[in-house]
Parts: C-alpha cells; structure tokens; sequence
C-alpha cells in the first residue's frame, strides 16, 4: 500500500497498489497534482518581504501573471494592523494585556474584532435619541426598524483599538418583537 497526504486538508491516503494514486482526494475533493505553494517570510517592516511562488507548470505562471498583471505579482504584504504593537517600546504591555484578561473575564459578551480578530472590551453604554437619527423607511415595515431612544454598547478592539456598536439586549428584544408582530 502506498501512502500519501493531501496538501489540502492534510489527510492521509492509502492507495491500492494495484489502482495506484489517483488525481484528487476522496476526502476533500481538491486536485491533488495542481497544489501550488506561497511562501511569505514575515520580518521587519522595513525589510522587503520575499514571495516564493511554486508554479506547477510554466504555463500556469504564465496565465496568472496576464490575470493579475506583474505588478500583483509582486505586491508586499500590508503593514501590521494591530496598532497595540507601536507602543511596546514605550508602555508595559504585559501589564496592559493582564488588565484586558481581568477586563474581559467580567464581560458578558466578548466579541471578536472583525479587523485584526483580537477579543474586545466593553467601554460602555451610549443613548440614541430622537436627535441626530433619522430611521430608514422600508415598504415591508409601517414604522421604522427601532424607535428612538435606544441604548448600544460600544466595543474597543484591545489590539488595533477599532469602534463596535450593537444593541443592548433589552433593545435587541424590543426590535425582535417589533419586526415579529409588524406586517404592511
């Protein structure tokens, strides 16, 4: 028996000597012969960062070079979005990141940053108003989504300090129960 793994899902397949190895996986169904590697080395920002591509075939190269353009090709990798990581010089870091466990442990919800996906905080509660908002209008609905006032909670990323907002749940309840009852 002859023994080989996926470069897709990382399963290992036993083949049959007598069928031998065949083109695709039979878990995954991804084409076992067409893998092609991207090795990126990660380094100081001020060095240019290396692309290695593994093309099967020079062909292949060939079409996605006129796909992408050379100058995709050769494109370099964002700078670092965690903006936490400019302070390490001059800040406690370990500090702050045992405070922002303490921090997170208290909270109920902990969600995710949608940008750099480290866990956010809780900064508080703010009031929205008849003031300054104004409710989209939809045919579907007789009145607006939520009525004014309503309370969101407003989320800061612990590590690239983006803003969340979302409703607090006795809003979330309310608008739940207003969009189940409303018909046009």
């Amino acid at each position: 028996m002859e023994t080989t793994v996926c470069p897709w899902c990382q399963t290992e397949i036993v083949w049959d000597e007598e069928i031998g190895p065949e083109d695709t996986c039979p878990h995954c169904q991804n084409e076992l012969k067409g893998y092609r590697t991207l090795n990126i080395q990660l380094g100081d920002e001020e060095e240019e960062p290396e692309e290695q591509v593994d093309w099967e075939d020079e062909a292949d190269e060939e079409d996605a070079a006129a796909f992408w353009g050379q100058e995709d090709m050769r494109h370099s990798l964002p700078p670092s979005i965690r903006t936490l990581d400019k302070f390490e010089e001059s800040h406690d870091l370990m500090n702050y990141e045992e405070t922002v466990e303490k921090m997170l442990d208290e909270q109920e919800e902990v969600p995710e940053c949608p940008k750099c996906r480290d866990y956010m905080i809780l900064a508080g509660t703010q009031e929205v108003t008849g003031d300054g908002f104004k409710p989209a209008q939809y045919s579907a609905l007789k009145s607006p989504v939520i009525q004014p006032p309503f309370r969101v909670n407003m989320y800061i990323c612990t590590g690239c300090f983006h803003v969340e907002t979302n409703l607090t749940e006795e809003d979330r309840l309310r608008m739940v129960d207003h969009l189940s009852r409303e018909k046009a």
